[in-house]
C-alpha cells in the first residue's frame, strides 16, 4: 500500500484533493435529480405511510 501522506484515490483512479472539472452531463444529471427530489409525494404513498404508522403505533 502507499504512504498515508499520499492522497487517497477516488473510484475512478484520480487523486483526491485536486479540483477536476465536471463532465458536460453532470449539470444535467444534477438538474434532473433536483427536480425529482422536489416533486411532491403522491397521495397514495402518503396513505401507505399513514397505514404503516398506524400499525407501528398499535398494541405490541
Amino acid at each position: 500500500m502507499g504512504s498515508s501522506k499520499e492522497p487517497a484515490q477516488t473510484r475512478y483512479g484520480r487523486k483526491s484533493g485536486k479540483s477536476v472539472p465536471s463532465p458536460d452531463w453532470a449539470d444535467g444529471l444534477k438538474t434532473l435529480y433536483d427536480s425529482v427530489v422536489e416533486e411532491p409525494l403522491p397521495d397514495s404513498f402518503k396513505d401507505l405511510l399513514d397505514k404503516l404508522d398506524e400499525q407501528s403505533d398499535g398494541p405490541s
